[in-house]
């Protein structure tokens, strides 16, 4: 599996180390004055006493958690120093600082054999490929209605639903039993409802947008064999009144270099320019103004493109800033924010397609994808043991909100950089 993008060069993402961290960061203490924080005082006299007490006491982890603001200042102060250069390394001995390079030599090496690794990886993905092609090819036989499921292919159906086989066998000759049966052709909207059922791209389908998508009948994938990794997605279509296209295609390229963490990274993606029929550009709307003329009284029909939400857009992928673009200042800090969001979604739906909608599509159509979305995000930190749980412990949310924090004695070293 490919990292989404590869991060910018200009963000800080490193934990705090002896190497980049100031060797003076330490806990907040009592002894270092906290300043009052500039907002609106609580008139209750007993908060404040409280909040002296906790300065008295030597609890100042309790004051942060009563002013949002003040806290905030705080952590802003330290994220600043989390990524700086501390002198650590320059303040080496001479024979530890090569030491030091050798082993920066010794990792290049590594990330020679990463490399390999996943171009292994991507081989033994293509051959495994071939062996899936017959199930795909059988699969969009029976959504076409081309062909019928073998009763060995019902049964082992049944079996990972755990139904009962001869109800299920029963109903199908039923169906079928004087030949003229009024069941649709194959699995009508297949592919519509298995997009639909998709977190990201089911919000991305519009209403115009089913009508076109009713029309797909397959998505194919292929690896490429040019000399830049990467694969393409293949979406086939049935005549429609939308687009001339019965083929659409979106390719992504993986950069030569493994990313740090020794997978393949996104380079870029080439997308496909559909052939619209007149009208039916689901991608745009048009605007009509009527414009009159002051001096002839004579008025005039102005009509006006606007670019429009569409999961058509999916096949004019954005494109990464090229360096001149970067170094002339041509990309302010705000459009590349925005854009390196439109290419780790554009990245994250073309991974889903190829790893997870394409080789189990009939769980999304059935929805059966959705019991497991989100499941290794999920930590069993995060949860109690059912027998320690008491519903005579909760507490109300003002409560909990209200509630001293815990001691924020911890070293910084030893916190999950986020």
């Amino acid at each position: 599996m490919a990292q989404p993008i590869q991060p910018r060069k200009d963000a800080i993402a490193a934990a705090a180390t002896p190497a980049n961290t100031p060797l003076n960061v330490a806990p907040i203490s009592r002894g270092e004055g906290l300043p009052k924080p500039s907002v609106a005082t609580v008139e209750e006299d007993e908060d404040d006493d409280d909040e002296e007490d906790d300065l008295e006491g030597g609890n100042p982890a309790s004051v942060l958690a009563r002013n949002p603001a003040l806290l905030s200042m705080v952590q802003s102060k330290l994220g600043g120093l989390v990524g700086r250069d501390s002198g650590y390394l320059e303040a080496l001995p001479a024979p530890v600082k090569r030491r030091v390079q050798g082993l920066k030599g010794i990792q290049v090496e590594h990330s020679k054999i990463e490399k390999d690794f996943q171009l292994e990886l991507l081989e033994l993905e293509k051959k495994f490929s071939k062996r899936y092609a017959p199930l795909y090819a059988r699969r969009a036989e029976i959504i076409a209605g081309k062909a019928e499921p073998t009763e060995d292919e019902v049964h082992a159906g049944n079996a990972v639903d755990e139904d009962d086989d001869e109800e299920e066998e029963a109903r199908v000759e039923e169906i079928n039993e004087d030949g003229t049966s009024d069941a649709p052709k194959g699995i009508p909207e297949f592919w519509l409802t298995a997009l639909k059922n998709h977190s990201i791209i089911g919000e991305q389908i519009t209403e115009n947008d089913e009508e076109a998508l009713k029309h797909l009948t397959d998505i194919k994938l292929e690896y490429l064999d040019t000399k830049q990794a990467g694969f393409k997605l293949v979406f086939h279509f049935s005549p429609n009144e939308f687009f001339e296209d019965s083929i659409m295609t979106k390719t992504y390229y993986y950069q030569e270099e493994v990313g740090y963490g020794g997978e393949f990274v996104y380079d870029k993606a080439v997308g496909h320019e559909i052939k619209w029929k007149e009208d039916k550009d689901l991608t745009k709307t048009v605007e009509i103004k009527k414009q009159r003329n002051k001096n002839t009284n004579r008025t005039r029909v102005i009509k006006k493109v606007i670019p429009t939400d569409s999961f058509f857009n999916f096949f004019k992928p954005p494109q990464p800033p090229s360096m001149d673009d970067l170094e002339g200042g041509d990309v302010n800090e705000e459009e590349l924010e925005a854009l390196d969001e439109k290419l780790e979604i554009d990245y994250q739906i073309g991974e889903d397609l190829k790893e997870r909608i394409i080789p189990r599509a009939i769980d999304f159509f059935t929805g059966k994808a959705l019991e497991y979305e989100g499941e290794d995000d999920f930590d069993e930190d995060d949860f109690d043991d059912e027998d320690e749980f008491d519903e005579d412990d909760e507490e109300d949310d003002d409560d909990r909100r209200a509630a001293p924090a815990p001691s924020t004695s911890q070293d910084p070293q030893e916190c999950k950089q986020q």
